[in-house]
């Protein structure tokens, strides 16, 4: 088996794409029941939930954010791990890849958690085309709640492409797969400004050590990309004059 073929079988979508999408679905028709329907059947859960000034949706919301967040951090430095071939060392290439990509989209469903469960907040009074729909929103920051949703569509078109990988071709799944830090920087961009907990020193520890940990991450594999192709420059040069070499003895033979 050639190096080509042995990346390729190492980079393999261990989810298929039916499960992929049916687990989705699951995820925002549970959350969907849990904030509309289930307090409607618990007349207990309804007091405690639907009350004049329930909070429990908004801290599952603000918890949930953190969680998706931090998913997303650990599956992109996975990702930035395999191209750097950091991740053949440990865990191994194709356990980093099917963690990457189980990682991804466990980071989807709280996303999709984050964003439905405030639905049943009564500060913001969300619908669910204003969650839905991008910049919808007009009761709490619409500019910078749609920042963090069009991040999350960004980020569900990069987990999508795990599963058209073989029809769209390596060369077109890395380039979506660029975009990921696009979604990250939204994603940052989003709770920095959007969300409560900003100015919290925790809060900020943590967006500066996830952001400065992919950006160092990141200038890491730029630099390995230059040395190698700069490596494969030399060999060539060297190749090259040796081949001239040999053709200058035996002519003059």
């Amino acid at each position: 088996m050639n190096s080509r073929n042995q990346d390729q079988s190492e980079y393999e979508s261990t989810i298929g794409g039916q499960t992929f999408l049916t687990i989705l679905l699951a995820m925002a028709v549970g959350t969907l029941m849990a904030v509309v329907i289930l307090p409607s059947w618990m007349p207990r859960l309804a007091s405690s939930l639907l009350g004049s000034d329930p909070k429990a949706f908004w801290f599952l919301s603000r918890g949930s954010s953190f969680v998706a967040m931090s998913l997303l951090w650990l599956s992109m430095a996975l990702g930035l791990g395999i191209t750097n071939k950091m991740a053949r060392v440990w865990p191994g290439a194709p356990a980093a890849f099917a963690i990457h990509e189980y990682v991804s989209l466990l980071g989807l469903i709280f996303a999709i958690f984050h964003a439905l469960v405030l639905m049943g907040d009564h500060y913001i009074n969300f619908t669910l085309v204003q969650i839905v729909v991008p910049f919808a929103a007009t009761g709490y920051k619409p500019l910078l709640v749609g920042f963090g949703q069009v991040g999350f569509y960004v980020w569900l078109l990069v987990a999508l492409s795990f599963y058209v990988r073989s029809k769209i071709g390596p060369k077109t799944w890395r380039a979506i797969h660029y975009i990921s830090f696009v979604c990250f920087c939204m994603a940052l961009y989003h709770g920095i400004t959007s969300g409560t907990d900003t100015k919290m020193l925790w809060a900020q520890t943590y967006y500066w050590v996830s952001g400065a940990s992919l950006l160092f991450l990141l200038i890491y594999r730029i630099i390995v990309s230059i040395i190698a192709k700069f490596n494969k420059s030399s060999a060539r040069r060297m190749t090259a004059a040796a081949s001239s070499v040999r053709e200058s003895t035996t002519t003059a033979q």
